[in-house]
């Protein structure tokens, strides 16, 4: 992938949780930057302190009596990743240099896996399918939004273990990997072959014969150019509204959230503020003239997240568009990736982000200006049936009056 550059060569991103080779997500919002540490990660033996003492006394005790094999390396990324994941934060992890490959592999939206988008659900600890990609191994098994991941390959996993049963379903194409999930109550288990997979994150069409629509699942790299192409076309053809459907979007790149608000948002005008650790805030301005000119309705629900709640939010803040659905989400951190010599990364989170009207989303969300639910028992997926799909009815409804 190709991310904006800068003369720092940083980049910002928001990303739901991690993206991986199964269109996994833990919300995230990221800003990269080729950062090294300076020095060794290990220090010499006269800078030990008390809990490198400790460290050294237990590698000592494992070199003399352990039976099995031992890899330095392996052990040597356990003691990074058990010291960050102490932080209990679910954003702020280290990365190999293999999952930091695969991480930025992920993010262009071409991988190896079954095509899901799964959830750590933090409040009940378990990992959640967001829904099965359609068109992909997981929908063609009978995976299904709304089905709790129990075990990969019967490895049992919690929500914040999320990256490594993502990491556990990824694989080579051809090759085949068990999934056991709870549904409703019940037990299934699927074994599903793995297959490259491409996927679209912008799409779009007209219904009721004049209403626009543009479903976004993702913000990647190409995000904001695909929605004016798309919008542009749409425009052509007469239309006079626009619904923008980010429900079950967990994010991505802050940059093509943020561009896609100003199509809709005036010059000039407030899209995002981000402040740090140090209260120093960053507001990101409106740059162009918006392009698009007719009312807006914007659909979120539970599982739109990060960048999804910055564009919501800047459109709903400027008094552009009308949001429709339930309150979504609410990750707003960001957090900043370090590059280390070895090629490993270690992420961290340092920002916080807030609405124009400064209004905080972290743990709270967007809250929509008509609340909407499905029907009881139902869960969205791209492939609902108009028939079964109140929210997007309701917005329909809203832009005929």
């Amino acid at each position: 992938m190709e991310f904006e550059k800068k003369s720092t060569n940083i980049y910002k991103v928001i990303m739901l949780v991690i993206l991986t080779a199964t269109i996994t997500f833990l919300v995230t919002s990221i800003v990269y930057s080729n950062v090294e540490i300076k020095g060794n990660l290990v220090p010499t033996e006269n800078d030990y302190s008390t809990i490198d003492v400790k460290r050294e006394s237990i590698k000592e005790l494992i070199n003399k009596y352990y039976l099995g094999e031992i890899d330095e390396k392996k052990l040597e990324d356990g003691i990074i990743k058990g010291y960050v994941n102490a932080l209990e934060d679910p954003y702020t992890t280290y990365m190999t240099k293999e999952e930091w490959a695969d991480f930025q592999a992920d993010t262009m939206g071409n991988y190896a896996g079954i095509g899901i988008r799964m959830l750590g659900d933090m409040e009940f600890n378990e990992i959640l399918v967001v829904e099965p990609i359609p068109n992909t191994p997981a929908e063609a098994a009978g995976i299904k939004a709304g089905d709790i991941i129990l075990k990969v390959d019967d490895i049992e996993y919690s929500g914040k273990e999320l990256s490594e049963a993502s990491n556990n379903i990824k694989g080579e194409p051809g090759t085949k990997v068990k999934l056991t999930v709870r549904r409703d109550g019940e037990i299934y288990e699927f074994e599903i072959e793995r297959a490259n997979i491409n996927i679209s994150y912008v799409e779009s069409k007209i219904i009721e014969n004049e209403i626009g629509y543009i479903k976004i699942s993702d913000f990647d790299d190409d995000c904001a150019k695909d929605f004016k192409e798309q919008y542009n076309v749409m425009e052509a053809q007469g239309i006079t509204a626009l619904i923008v459907d980010l429900r079950n979007n967990p994010g991505g790149l802050v940059n093509q959230a943020t561009e896609i608000a100003n199509t809709i948002v005036p010059k000039g005008n407030t899209l995002l503020i981000t402040a740090d650790k140090n209260n120093k805030e960053e507001i990101t301005k409106a740059k162009k003239d918006n392009i698009v000119k007719v009312p807006v309705i914007v659909l979120i629900n539970e599982n739109s997240a990060s960048a999804s709640e910055i564009l919501a939010g800047a459109l709903k803040d400027n008094n552009v568009a009308k949001i429709v659905g339930m309150q979504s989400y609410g990750k707003g951190v960001i957090q900043q990736v370090f590059m280390l010599k070895d090629g490993s990364s270690i992420k961290i989170t340092t920002e916080e982000y807030y609405t124009p009207a400064r209004i905080k989303i972290h743990k709270i969300g967007i809250i929509p200006d008509v609340e909407i639910d499905l029907p009881e028992g139902t869960y969205y997926s791209s492939k609902m049936p108009y028939e079964e799909d109140t929210q997007l009815q309701k917005a329909v409804e809203l832009l005929r009056d």
